[in-house]
């Protein structure tokens, strides 16, 4: 028996490559198809199923093409309906591959097909349980992405701790848990960095695992939770109706542009999204550019802040345009237009306009700043830990939104907690008008070091 753990920073995401006596499956597999079918061709495995512990409401998964390529089945947990050629299974139905067998666990809650799959090794031991959205290290799964709309979230919180109760709980102590999730995923509200557990350390340290009754749990599980990013519902639907093959996506989508054509096509109703590093950015990029870069959690800041009904146009650097490209498209962004060939070299090279952000350190920053004029685009539970005094404190998921907190005419520092998502929140700014705006690089973990002072903060 065979395990391996395929984990995606960017995304948070775990899938999974499970394979006995020559025969393999996969769970929750990425958009991308190749990392699955050249695990099995070195392992001379052939994959038998590939199967989805619910529909993914944080990406695009990989199950369509990959089930193509390899003459897999695909296969979900009851009550799940697909537009695509899928076996839904029974609960505790059971599957074999090669020596070992994985058994459907229907766990309802996070949403209704939820399923976990518990995998039994060859001497028939329980031994590992993957476990999709219904339980991550630390958390569980957010109950609101039901895509069916009589569903309240009260309703699948109730849900979700029948499962616990009567499908996790009650499994031994040493089965290893494999999450689909680890921290960083907006599909928990606070999941622990570890990528797997055990039962027994999670029926210890777990909040949701803790004996109380229904209702104590319902108000558990709901209280504190944030609104979904916007796409979670477009890539849930494409999880459950069927998309276009990644293949021609990064066909239509890589597609190099000259200076003149990229100019052109920008001034049309279109997105500029820049995906290289903040430091690059600030040196110098196209007018109304955003930058969300590659080094950070890129997809996931592209479906939370840009529209994706909209048309992109990609500045990368040379070599990272098919990169840029399929991080999209695991998000369900399949609407670009182009890149800029020869990148940023290029366009400076032709004598265009160029935008600059003005950047400081964080010891440059404690001698200038005052107390009105900063902007803090941490997430509210990163406020808690301390704040600059009368700091204007606006999550960078709600910055277009809440423009009207700033005067365009004043001049802003902005800081996050580290200096990826504060260049994001100055180029959202500067494409809104704002001119006299000031990047703080290093965020909040700078600022500490510079002495500035820090205070609780007073949120309404």
């Amino acid at each position: 028996m065979y395990i391996e753990q395929l984990y995606t920073n960017c995304l948070a995401e775990a899938a999974y490559y499970i394979e006995s006596n020559g025969e393999a499956a996969i769970i929750d597999p990425l958009r991308e198809t190749e990392p699955y079918i050249a695990l099995a061709n070195k392992r001379n495995a052939k994959i038998k199923y590939v199967f989805e512990t619910h529909f993914h409401a944080d990406f695009v998964s990989g199950h369509i093409d990959l089930a193509k390529k390899v003459g897999a089945v695909i296969v979900y947990g009851p009550t799940a309906e697909t537009g695509f050629d899928s076996l839904i299974a029974h609960d505790n139905e059971v599957f074999t591959i090669g020596n070992i067998k994985l058994k459907v666990l229907h766990t309802p809650g996070h949403t209704m097909e939820s399923s976990c799959y518990l995998l039994m090794d060859e001497n028939g031991k329980e031994n590992a349980v993957f476990t999709g959205d219904t339980l991550f290290v630390g958390d569980v799964g957010r109950p609101d992405l039901a895509i069916k709309s009589n569903l309240t979230i009260e309703d699948l919180a109730g849900f979700m701790y029948e499962s616990l109760n009567t499908k996790i709980k009650t499994l031994p102590d040493d089965v290893t848990v494999y999450p689909a999730h680890g921290a960083g995923s907006a599909c928990g509200k606070n999941i622990g960095k570890e990528t797997f557990s055990t039962i027994g350390i999670q029926k210890k340290t777990n909040y949701a695992l803790q004996p109380m009754t229904k209702q104590e749990f319902v108000v558990a599980l709901t209280d504190g939770l944030s609104a979904p990013p916007p796409y979670f519902m477009m890539d849930a639907m494409l999880n459950k109706k069927g998309y276009e093959s990644i293949d021609d996506v990064l066909n239509n989508n890589t597609k190099a542009l000259s200076v003149e054509e990229f100019e052109t096509a920008s001034k049309s109703d279109i997105l500029i999204l820049d995906t290289r590093t903040p430091d690059e950015f600030e040196t110098g990029t196209i007018p109304n550019a955003i930058n969300i870069g590659l080094n950070g959690q890129y997809a996931p800041w592209v479906g939370a802040l840009l529209d994706a009904k909209k048309t992109l146009l990609l500045i990368t650097n040379e070599g990272k345009e098919t990169e840029s490209v399929l991080r999209l498209a695991r998000v369900g962004y399949e609407n670009v237009k182009g890149y800029l060939k020869g990148g940023m070299n290029a366009w400076k090279a032709a004598g265009k306009k160029v935008d600059i952000i003005n950047s400081i350190n964080a010891d440059e920053f404690a001698k200038l700043y005052q107390a009105d004029n900063i902007v803090d685009v941490r997430n509210p539970g990163e406020w808690n830990n301390g704040v600059i005094e009368n700091a204007k404190l606006i999550a960078l998921g709600d910055l277009e939104k809440e423009l009207s907190m700033l005067d365009i005419n004043e001049h802003y520092f902005i800081h996050c907690a580290g200096g990826y998502r504060s260049m994001m929140a100055a180029s959202i700014l500067k494409k809104n008008g704002f001119k006299n705006i000031t990047n703080v690089r290093g965020g909040m973990a700078k600022i500490k070091e510079a002495g500035v002072a820090l205070v609780q903060p007073i949120i309404t």
